[in-house]
């Protein structure tokens, strides 16, 4: 089969069963990230309410969602722009018991072709106000998540030259679950720094009951913390996409000092990772820490000839496929294919033949070729019809098939070590099951 060389632009004009979101989804979830944050999505109901559904199963708790209930004819003839106003107006007045500490607007593809001017209407929003510009027909949800925490910091983030230097912030890309934020940041926390992260679902979407659920965002981050983000000494971007963040963060303070991780899987990456902390705060790792790394060396060897002796294809957000595809290269997996959601330059140093942005229908042809697809539900249809049998571990975006995906630990020492696990198990499944 001839191989699909990797471009900026995708190789078809449309995508048949896409694997793709949309970026409006991606802000709404960072949104999500915000301590008592509003997040108003600018657009027809039907783009809120898609988003909302999609949410509500892949992480089954209720979502925060609203928006401004722009119709075609408004926003084409009228524009949607007093909608942001009456929306807000209308919400807080239903709900008075509301107090939002932030209103977090994103754009659609339907108020973004009008052109709707959505920064001039923080002059006329009395609570504090944070717009980003998200069209449906640019980028994907990975692009969306990164625009907001730019966003964030842009407007919201004071310029100062003090710095804190135990103070550190995580940038997370859009596929880390909430349990896995939380885990980097413990990780962080044990060598005794102050740790933030932005967006921060830690507290959010993974399962606790809270009061008020499903009302305003419950992230861990608060507006008030979003503000001092300047006086951080460190700021750890992971994934590519997250670099726009950290870079916006660092025209608020020069001083800051910015290290970036394409991932956070396997046993480089992490090495590096704590060498970094390791040098930051003057101290050796706790013995916790040495005692997962040893796990991940014994997992690595005891999964290496069945992960060697199977091939893969990955599918999803270029930062996830990025780790996954590297930390099975580095128990001697064959990764066979990567099918990414959009273009990312960071795809471009994958040591595999056939890597491109492209949809399921791509991934049909390439079925028989492998053992294992690591792909988000939509896969799941799709290898039913395939001659060849195949096992499915499912990762990213959505996730409707299993309970309690967002406590599922892919980072750090730990976290890939129960991957590894997982994919052998899986391999070894499918093959007593043949």
């Amino acid at each position: 089969m001839e191989a699909i060389s990797l471009s900026k632009h995708e190789h078809k004009p449309l995508q048949i069963n896409p694997i793709k979101l949309s970026q409006p989804m991606g802000a709404a979830l960072a949104y999500m990230g915000i301590n008592n944050c509003l997040p108003l999505m600018h657009g027809s109901q039907g783009c809120a309410s898609y988003t909302k559904v999609f949410y509500t199963r892949h992480f089954n708790e209720p979502i925060a969602m609203y928006n401004t209930s722009v119709s075609d004819i408004t926003a084409v003839l009228d524009g949607g722009d007093y909608s942001i106003l009456m929306a807000i107006e209308n919400i807080t007045k239903k709900n008075p018991t509301l107090k939002p500490e932030l209103i977090g607007l994103c754009s659609t593809g339907l108020t973004e072709t009008k052109g709707d001017d959505i920064r001039s209407m923080a002059k006329d929003v009395e609570l504090p106000y944070c717009y980003v510009h998200t069209p449906d027909y640019e980028g994907g949800l990975e692009s969306g998540w990164a625009l907001t925490a730019k966003a964030l910091i842009e407007q919201h983030t004071k310029e100062t030259q003090k710095i804190n230097a135990n103070k550190v912030l995580i940038l997370p890309h859009v596929s880390m679950q909430p349990i896995e934020v939380e885990k980097i940041k413990e990780f962080v926390s044990s060598f005794g720094c102050e740790v933030l992260a932005l967006p921060d679902l830690s507290t959010s979407l993974d399962g606790y009951l809270s009061q008020g659920q499903g009302k305003l965002g419950t992230g861990a981050i608060t507006i008030e913390d979003i503000a001092d983000l300047a006086s951080s000494g460190s700021v750890i971007s992971i994934g590519t996409s997250m670099k726009i963040a950290a870079e916006a963060l660092l025209q608020k303070n020069e001083q800051i000092k910015h290290l970036h991780f394409d991932h956070l899987m396997g046993l480089e990456q992490n090495d590096n990772f704590v060498s970094f902390l390791m040098e930051l705060r003057h101290i050796d790792p706790n013995p916790s820490i040495r005692r997962w790394r040893g796990r991940l060396q014994d997992a690595m060897l005891d999964t290496h000839f069945l992960i060697g002796s199977n091939r893969y294809m990955v599918m999803g957000e270029p930062d996830m496929c990025v780790g996954i595809t590297e930390l099975l290269q580095s128990a001697g997996g064959r990764v066979e294919v990567v099918i990414s959601t959009v273009y990312s330059p960071v795809l471009e140093s994958l040591k595999v033949e056939n890597k491109f942005v492209g949809d399921l229908e791509d991934a049909q042809k390439y079925f028989n070729d492998v053992d294992l697809v690591i792909s988000n539900f939509h896969a799941e249809r799709m290898l039913y019809s395939s001659e060849k049998e195949c096992a499915l571990v499912l990762r990213g975006f959505p996730n409707y098939e299993e309970l309690g995906n967002a406590l599922k630990n892919d980072q750090l020492y730990e976290g890939s070590t129960y991957f590894l696990f997982e994919v052998a198990n899986k391999l070894r499944e499918m093959q007593h099951h043949l």
